[in-house]
């Protein structure tokens, strides 16, 4: 499996190449911030008009995660839905394969700010899950141990060539990891950013999805 593995307070941890992440011993995919029909949203509010394709795209890269990993459970970490509501107005073929992914699997959606309260279909709805030491919720905090959390999309921005480029990473310090968007239409916020800098302790790692996920030490303020 393609994949960046390391030690995260305890467990053995894969980053996945699209922004997913496994926890082989506990048969986990993990996934953040799908914000599945955001260009449906951005449609209904008069905003940019957005191929409607960013849904179908984002499962189709679940798909292929849980293809790759066999994992027999699944845990979003909230801002699956770019709302509340737009979970019951995906077109039909998408709650379709939403439902044909959860089948015998044991789906657990966290609660983001975008989609607060059980908005999503099936499964198990939360605001944080503890599971064999690690603790899942939608925001990082600053007193987290062993914390998983998504909400801040962050990106690494480097130079090569004479040229910037950005890539969605993982970050990761002693006691807190933090996941990328998975949605393909989401945005980012650099990890050179006050808010990431100030909230990851030093050292931090940046992984960088991508071909093949790399570690870099996280570039900061």
């Amino acid at each position: 499996m393609n994949a960046h593995a390391f030690s995260f307070s305890g467990a053995t941890l894969h980053a996945l190449p699209s922004g997913g992440l496994f926890w082989p011993d506990e048969s986990l995919l993990v996934v953040s911030d799908l914000h599945l029909g955001k260009c449906a949203r951005l449609a209904e509010w008069g905003g940019a008009a957005l191929p409607p394709y960013d849904t179908t795209e984002t499962l189709r890269r679940l798909e292929d995660d849980l293809a790759a990993t066999g994992a027999t459970s699944v845990l979003c970490l909230g801002d699956s839905f770019d709302s509340v509501g737009i979970g019951a107005a995906l077109p039909e073929d998408d709650r379709a394969r939403i439902a044909g992914l959860q089948s015998g699997r044991d789906w657990i959606w966290i609660e983001g700010n975008h989609d607060r309260g059980p908005c999503g279909p099936g499964g198990r709805h939360c605001d944080t899950l503890v599971r064999s030491g690690l603790t899942f919720r939608h925001i990082a905090t600053r007193d987290g141990t062993g914390e998983v959390s998504g909400h801040y999309h962050p990106k690494a921005q480097l130079f090569a060539r004479g040229r910037a480029i950005s890539r969605p990473c993982f970050l990761v310090d002693a006691v807190r990891l933090i996941l990328p968007a998975y949605g393909v239409y989401a945005g980012g916020l650099r990890t050179d950013s006050a808010t990431l800098s100030r909230l990851m302790d030093a050292p931090a790692q940046a992984i960088l999805t991508g071909t093949r996920p790399v570690a870099i030490p996280m570039p900061r303020l």
